[in-house]
């Protein structure tokens, strides 16, 4: 099982960015391995999703969606080359319609797309921040209990050690590297989550999977790793392969995250 996940920045942008030379969003899609590909920040509703992805589909991909409760914000999405056998929103009372969280049932595993909020230090967003981290942090214990083999994808909009950001000494109190944020990745994969890319690439800085569009962040390679697949400890040891599928050039970017995909036997 191949799965890639990114966050597209918008869908309707990332079909059209770089469409006049054949490498946006639906040609990179054509030409992916992934069976399963975590899409998080669509910013559409349903049918504009599938407006936008109307040739994927063609292509017989099955995609199930969780649109946004506010217009142009939100949105995520699994697309799977086979059938879902089931698809589940968060139990919440705050957060199921927000677009933020999606997973599916697929032959022998569970798979989420998952997009956190920002956050912004010792503000309201920051705490509306934790109360779905909470919310998302008892799915995953669920998820252990249940025994099925599980892979949470997405944009989790934290970095979990100095690793994963580059700037890591500017960031030190803002959201994405706040120490409560990083204890409570580190406090899940305490409970058994593997964060898979960090297992294959151990004590490297990044791999990077989003860059800031503006200045020369991206050519610098001056990103944050923020873009996790964390897996159940029986899938984790299946995993083979992770990679960052960075662009060769800026200029042919059509987000500004870089898909990451992890393959597992």
């Amino acid at each position: 099982m191949i799965v890639t996940t990114v966050n597209v920045n918008g869908i309707r942008a990332a079909v059209k960015e770089r469409s006049a030379e054949n490498l946006g969003l639906l040609p990179w899609l054509k030409a992916s391995s992934a069976d399963i590909v975590c899409l998080q920040e669509t910013r559409a509703d349903d049918e504009q999703l599938r407006d936008a992805l109307a040739p994927a589909l063609a292509d017989e991909w099955h995609l199930a969606s969780a649109e946004p409760h506010v217009k142009g914000r939100n949105g995520v999405a699994v697309l799977s080359r086979t059938p879902f056998t089931a698809v589940r929103v968060l139990e919440s009372d705050e957060f199921a319609a927000h677009g933020r969280y999606i997973e599916v049932d697929t032959e022998g595993a569970t798979v989420a797309s998952v997009y956190l909020p920002t956050g912004e230090a010792e503000t309201d967003r920051q705490l509306e921040k934790e109360r779905f981290m909470a919310t998302v942090e008892a799915r995953m214990a669920a998820m252990l209990l249940d025994g099925r083999d599980a892979v949470l994808c997405g944009d989790w909009n934290i970095a979990h050690t100095e690793n994963d950001i580059k700037a890591w000494k500017n960031n030190v109190k803002k959201a994405g590297f706040l120490p409560s944020e990083r204890q409570w990745l580190t406090d899940l994969m305490a409970t058994g989550w593997v964060d898979v890319v960090r297992r294959l690439h151990p004590d490297v800085a990044g791999p990077y999977s989003w860059w800031s569009w503006r200045g020369k962040a991206f050519d610098n390679d001056a990103g944050w790793r923020i873009d996790y697949h964390l897996a159940n400890p029986d899938l984790a040891e299946r995993a083979v392969s992770a990679r960052v599928e960075r662009a060769d050039l800026y200029a042919l970017r059509w987000s500004d995250h870089a898909p990451v995909t992890v393959e597992f036997h």
